[in-house]
């Protein structure tokens, strides 16, 4: 799905988009640093706007890293440009995948990443299509490699995915059948998803088979929640069920409180 490919290269070099990322936003932790998270938006949005709703989250051992998608022609509206983690038509099984998108921002999540202490835990996190950009990084780490084969660098203690879906999910059975190694990964990988069931924007059913494509490949260390009367947004009630298991599984000191 390449929105300018207007030359082609010649040799062994291609036309190859590049993106440009946006500003990225920091709230450092207000206790022990323990884990650092790298929070990504929605269609649209930006860094900011997650920033100021993390940092009022009961985490204190958590550093929050939210950058800014490039700002590119998307499909879904006819190639107007907004910020956007890859390029998308639709949400559904037979849309195409934007793979050289999607590899540029799990790549530039993993860079996020990788410069943290090593005694850090690492994880990735995010909204509607920011989570399908943490899903997807999620498979990355996994299978051990992006989708254009370059190494992925990074080890992930926590995967946060809330009203999101799963890029790629044809082929990732596929990928993943007959690798010892990819199976390992994927039992031990932690992995929460968050859905509304009226959500209008990302339909309750792509979350949900997005959760069973995970399951069904080895991905058993998964939970899935579901909200009632939850729309294309987030409330206090989602968040705290994040809290809650993001303390249990990066282990984090201070429970919920200052």
């Amino acid at each position: 799905m390449s929105y300018n490919n207007s030359s082609i290269g010649s040799g062994s070099r291609t036309a190859r988009r590049t993106f440009e990322f946006g500003r990225t936003h920091v709230v450092r932790p207000k206790g022990k640093h323990q884990a650092t998270i790298v929070w990504l938006h929605g269609l649209g949005d930006k860094g900011s706007s997650w920033s100021q709703l993390l940092e009022t989250l009961p985490l204190s051992n958590i550093k929050w890293i939210c950058p800014t998608a490039p700002t590119r022609p998307v499909a879904l509206f006819g190639g107007f440009p907004c910020t956007a983690w890859f390029d998308m038509g639709d949400i559904s099984e037979d849309a195409p995948d934007d793979l050289e998108g999607l590899d540029a921002s799990a790549a530039h999540v993993a860079n996020l990443l990788s410069t943290e202490p090593a005694d850090i835990k690492l994880g990735i996190g995010g909204f509607s299509m920011g989570a399908a950009t943490a899903l997807y990084s999620a498979t990355c780490r996994v299978l051990g490699k992006y989708g254009n084969g370059n190494l992925y660098p990074v080890n992930l203690s926590a995967v946060v995915g809330l009203s999101g879906w799963l890029p790629c999910s044809r082929t990732l059975r596929s990928l993943m059948e007959g690798s010892v190694e990819a199976a390992r990964r994927a039992a031990s990988v932690p992995i929460l998803m968050c859905h509304g069931l009226v959500d209008d924007v990302v339909a309750y059913h792509h979350g949900d088979k997005s959760a069973q494509t995970l399951s069904s490949t080895g991905f058993q260390n998964l939970t899935f929640r579901t909200y009632n009367g939850l729309g294309h947004y987030t409330v206090p009630e989602e968040t705290d069920e994040v809290c809650n298991w993001l303390t249990a599984n990066l282990g984090l000191d201070g429970s919920r409180a200052y």
